[in-house]
């Protein structure tokens, strides 16, 4: 055994990559300590929890950080409709800076050193974890092993890996390896990887529940508080369930969007480090909610104000997925579209059909929608012959520009 090098947080899973690195970090010389965030996937922390002690560490934390995750990371996501390349909700993206401020938490509680996470060295996730962690305690070191030579050199593959489990008691399946692999919490599953890297092979849906041909119909209110703005009742017109806490009302979206099959995407999306990767997610509620909020800005946010609005959103996102949500950049970020969300107020009807989510109505006091005015109906307070002045402004741009791009063609004909 090597001399000790103190002790080491690691962000553990469970899984088979970082037990054999709780096992290889023992062999190292160091003391581990064991962190597991539940951040809502389907786990048995206890079994966890046993597992981690049984191969060597000194401690083992387990927290649940979920109603966290939920108000601190997913609602500003939501204020934000961020989306990563038009389509990606940020699910993974999200949860990490969430599970890096655990796992540096327990490291000060440990007075630890170092911490450590089992992300591969091609991937976004050690680069979010380490920006996080570095952000939140600067001192900090990272172990990170599959960009450590000693490590990926003595498991160049899956199998080696395997052997090592088996070598040392370490519990494996017996079942064969998933060919994928998964990565869920509240916010979404996601799949990539394994037989997916191939982007022709075809996802049939056997990882979620699928669509279900039936309708359901749903009100969501989304409130105003101090530059915040964010779901607070979910009512199933159907049943008249209602769910008003953040963290009720985003697994009861889950349960009944996930068996409808909504937000189910198949991308090819760009990674930070610069490579294309091929990724299968499951959003169900952050999809609900996305469209939700996006209909209910659209009707009380100024139009001006939304443009620019749009452009943070876009930033905001990218940040994330890049793992800045700890960065200067973005906290300012928030602040800004956090702000922009005060006159977001209001309730809005959708349904859910087949995979999609359908918005039905809305209503809002705050409502920049004037229905006198806009109608065809009523002439309201707007006089219609002020329309040719503006439109005869805004075309002397376009004469102007075509009556030189005339005079170009003609000399150059000559």
């Amino acid at each position: 055994m090597a001399q000790s090098k103190g002790t080491v947080v690691l962000a553990y899973s469970g899984g088979l990559d970082t037990s054999c690195i709780l096992v290889w970090l023992k062999e190292q010389g160091y003391d581990v300590v064991a962190y597991l965030a539940n951040i809502g996937q389907k786990e048995d922390f206890e079994a966890a929890r046993k597992k981690a002690l049984a191969l060597g560490a000194k401690k083992v934390y387990i927290e649940d950080v979920g109603r966290e995750f939920v108000e601190q990371f997913i609602w500003p996501a939501v204020q934000a409709n961020a989306l990563y390349e038009d389509r990606y909700l940020l699910g993974t993206a999200l949860a990490r800076p969430c599970i890096a401020r655990g796992l540096v938490g327990i490291a000060q509680r440990e007075r630890a050193q170092y911490v450590a996470h089992g992300a591969t060295g091609k991937g976004n996730d050690q680069v979010r974890f380490e920006l996080s962690c570095y952000a939140l305690c600067p001192k900090i070191k990272v172990v990170a092993p599959w960009r450590l030579p000693e490590f990926y050199q003595r498991f160049p593959g899956r199998r080696e890996l395997m052997d090592y489990a088996k070598k040392h008691g370490i519990p494996v399946p017996v079942t064969p390896q998933k060919p994928w692999s998964m990565d869920e919490n509240l916010m979404h599953i996601s799949y990539e990887a394994g037989i997916l890297e191939n982007p022709k092979v075809i996802d049939h849906g056997r990882h979620g529940a699928g669509s279900i041909s039936c309708v359901r119909s749903l009100i969501g209110n989304f409130t105003a508080g101090p530059a915040v703005c964010v779901p607070v009742k979910v009512t199933n017109t159907g049943d008249g369930t209602t769910r008003s806490s953040a963290l009720e009302l985003f697994v009861y979206l889950n349960d009944i969007a996930g068996k409808h099959g909504v937000g189910r995407i198949d991308i090819v999306e760009n990674r930070f480090v610069g490579m294309k990767s091929r990724g299968i997610y499951e959003t169900p509620a952050g999809t609900i909610l996305y469209h939700a909020h996006l209909d209910i800005e659209a009707f009380t946010m100024d139009r001006e104000v939304r443009k620019i609005k749009q452009g943070l959103s876009l930033k905001f996102s990218e940040l994330v997925y890049n793992g800045f949500w700890h960065s200067p950049e973005c906290e300012f970020l928030r602040e800004c579209i956090g702000r922009s969300q005060e006159p977001v107020v209001g309730t809005v009807l959708l349904s859910i059909f087949k995979g999609h989510v359908y918005v039905l109505g809305r209503e809002s006091p705050r409502s920049l929608y004037n229905e006198e005015l806009v109608s065809m109906d009523v002439q309201g307070d707007y006089e219609p012959a002020d329309a040719t002045g503006f439109i005869n402004i805004n075309s002397l741009r376009l004469k102007e520009y075509h009556r030189l791009q005339s005079k170009v063609t003609v000399k150059q004909d000559e």
